[in-house]
């Protein structure tokens, strides 16, 4: 919604303006100009991409487009998953705990919260660390450092349809000019035509400048930007975890560690501790209420 909005706005005070100004909005449709610009830009993004980034980038675009960050229920659904696993740990044997780490899919606990099952990568690095913890052989400073270097891959990979839109972004303008000399040379292949003719010509030529400029910084640019906006909040849900995890590991109760995730929220998107414990509360049905097992 917010890209559409933008974009009417971009494109309304820009047209409305160049009107204002004694200009033909008609003199600005040239379609040669933009097959030969996004054309290029096309190709240019594929040789210098795989095609996974691709297919990446048209994820983010839609996700940009749908502003897909994490909702305030799906950060309490994670938080409702991590203390019932805490909870379950605590209170029965690991290896009677192993089962729902092993088939997340299948585990009564998981179901409970289908917002974060539906997300696998989040599920997997929910469940392989648990599994550490069952494991008890690493510390949780060793856990620690593992964590930071999985989330930094995630993120890395995350952010490779962003680099690879910034890259293209900022050949929109070189393209652009390449589509003005095209028409320049068509122009000057008419050197013997009436000034109006050539004027003309010129003015279509120029047209490829200004929609590399428009493309790059009034498009393909903030889209970029939108896109590394919402894939930095998805990697909130990963710290949150993390943080959460290495409190109990370090001995915090169940109650104490979900806090401890839920101060990795940004301040504005923040679920409060009453909504919280209410969702707590509610993950308790059925397991004997809000009390800490021993």
């Amino acid at each position: 919604m917010t890209i559409a909005l933008g974009l009417m706005i971009t494109l309304g005070c820009m047209l409305g303006g160049f009107v204002v100004m004694g200009g033909h909005v008609g003199v600005i449709w040239q379609p040669a100009e933009y097959v030969i610009i996004c054309g290029a830009a096309t190709g240019t993004f594929i040789v210098g991409n795989s095609a996974k980034v691709i297919k990446d980038a048209g994820k983010g675009i839609i996700e940009a487009i749908k502003n897909a960050e994490p909702t305030e229920g799906e950060y309490l659904a994670v938080l409702g998953l991590l203390y019932s696993m805490m909870r379950e740990l605590k209170a029965k044997p690991k290896n009677e705990v192993e089962v729902h780490i092993e088939k997340p899919a299948e585990s009564p606990i998981f179901a409970k919260f289908p917002a974060v099952l539906k997300n696998k990568e989040l599920t997997q690095f929910i469940c392989d660390y648990f599994r550490l913890y069952i494991m008890g052989h690493a510390r949780p400073d060793e856990i620690e450092s593992l964590m930071d270097e999985e989330i930094q891959t995630v993120r890395h990979d995350a952010l490779k349809s962003y680099h690879a839109l910034v890259t293209i972004s900022e050949a929109f303008p070189a393209l652009g000019i390449v589509a003005a000399v095209l028409g320049v040379i068509r122009a000057m292949a008419a050197l013997d035509q009436p000034p109006e003719v050539l004027g003309e010509l010129i003015g279509d030529a120029m047209v490829g400048t200004f929609s590399g400029i428009l493309f790059s910084y009034a498009l393909v640019s903030p889209i970029a930007a939108k896109i590394k906006i919402v894939r930095e909040k998805q990697l909130r849900l990963y710290l949150l975890v993390k943080q959460a995890i290495l409190a109990f590991m370090n001995g915090a109760m169940a109650t104490v560690a979900v806090e401890h995730g839920r101060k990795m929220i940004s301040a504005y998107e923040r679920p409060s501790i009453d909504q919280m414990e209410a969702n707590l509360s509610g993950a308790n049905d059925g397991g004997g209420g809000r009390k800490e097992a021993a």
